[in-house]
């Protein structure tokens, strides 16, 4: 595939939002973590940006946001 291809954005994005910069603004694990990441991450996505930040939510704390089990949630 050539350079910057659509899949090659995505890891990018994923390593960005997951674990780099924009992991750090949004603290995964600590209470409100997906409404920072929905918040930030709707400017770039739009209506889409629940489930994408769901979808990181559950790949970076191993629960889905809003589950009992969620360390995040409150009480």
């Amino acid at each position: 595939m050539a350079r910057g291809s659509r899949s090659g954005n995505a890891a990018t994005l994923r390593r960005y939002w997951g674990t780099g910069a924009g992991a750090a603004r949004i603290r995964w694990g600590t209470p409100g973590d997906w409404t920072r990441c929905n918040k930030q991450l709707t400017k770039y996505l739009g209506p889409r940006a629940k489930g994408y930040c769901a979808r990181m939510h559950k790949a970076r704390t191993g629960v889905w946001p809003g589950s009992r089990a969620n360390a995040g949630r409150r009480r």
